[in-house]
């Protein structure tokens, strides 16, 4: 019997050294988790700044400063660059930018003067910039456009068989958008702009919308109870539901990088915003950050330029 146990309290003690020898190599090949699950727009300092964030807001980096309001960051799939607006000409100019993740080779993409390029997004192989183009006609008309363009800024066009914004892509042929004027409704098309699908279709405005992770809804913006508030609905635009119920706008919402969580803009006390949570199916409201919009999720950090800006962080 003793033989026995020895035996087998040597069998254990081998089969622990090496699951522990096995661990110990697996955590020094892993990279160091990445927190950050969210770029926004902040206004801690006197500037509008792009920042990032963990989900709860206790993590957060500056990534730039370029101008004095910007805002719109979104990572590019493949988690090498940031893009993003910036404004001049005393906020009368708005120009989309790119800018690595630690926030070198800040590049201005677009400079078209007197004009509102904003919401860029990315196509999903980084590739191609969705953004939208508002401007006054000569005619005193309103104009709200759908532009694409390379990755370095060049090949700018616009989709002219579509007038609106909000704009993303779902695949690399097809395009998730709202349509201009009022009231405003939510569509897909193909990115030549055929082919336009309507999802909503109703008195009220219905804006920025979003498509889920997983592919099968849409988040999106709607004034449809009398205050702009955050809804979502099925893909083909069946069964919308209220998220949130508050009496200020709410801005901005997009979907946690797992889908089961929705982060969304409020307007706040002070004339800005506050960047809040809430569960899909409504309950579990949460305050993230503070003075802060313009929120996108974050799918992807390339992870040296990551550390690049930890460390600039951490020298400033």
């Amino acid at each position: 019997m003793k033989s026995n146990q020895c035996i087998r309290l040597q069998v254990v003690t081998l089969i622990v050294a090496s699951s522990a020898q096995l661990l110990g190599c697996e955590s020094t090949s892993n990279p160091q988790v990445n927190p950050y699950k969210l770029i926004y727009s902040s206004l801690e300092s006197k500037n509008r700044s792009i920042y990032l964030s963990d989900e709860y807001g206790k993590q957060r980096l500056k990534v730039v400063d370029v101008t004095a309001s910007d805002g719109y960051p979104v990572i590019s799939p493949d988690g090498k660059s940031v893009a993003f607006y910036g404004k001049y000409d005393e906020f009368k100019t708005w120009s989309i930018h790119r800018a690595a993740i630690d926030g070198s080779n800040v590049q201005r993409l677009t400079h078209a003067k007197n004009k509102w390029d904003s919401a860029p997004t990315w196509s999903p192989d980084s590739k191609t910039i969705l953004f939208t183009r508002e401007y006054k006609h000569p005619n005193g008309q309103w104009q709200s456009q759908i532009w694409l363009m390379n990755a370095d800024g060049s090949q700018q066009r616009q989709i002219n068989a579509l007038q609106g914004g909000g704009a993303s892509f779902i695949d690399n042929g097809k395009i998730l958008f709202h349509s201009h004027g009022s009231p405003s409704q939510i569509s897909i098309a193909n990115i030549d702009g055929s082919n336009v699908v309507k999802l909503t279709n109703d008195a009220t405005d219905n804006l920025a919308p979003r498509l889920s992770p997983d592919g099968n809804h849409i988040v999106y913006l709607s004034n449809r109870d009398g205050n702009q508030e955050v809804y979502i609905m099925d893909i083909n635009g069946n069964n919308p539901k209220r998220l949130t119920f508050n009496q200020v706008e709410d801005w901005d919402a997009t979907w946690s990088t797992d889908g089961t969580q929705i982060f969304f803009a409020s307007e706040n006390s002070d004339g800005f915003f506050d960047i809040y949570k809430v569960k899909r199916d409504g309950t579990a409201l949460y305050k993230v950050i503070n003075s802060g919009s313009q929120v996108a999720a974050v799918n992807n950090l390339n992870a040296v330029a990551l550390q690049k800006l930890i460390k600039k962080n951490q020298q400033n």
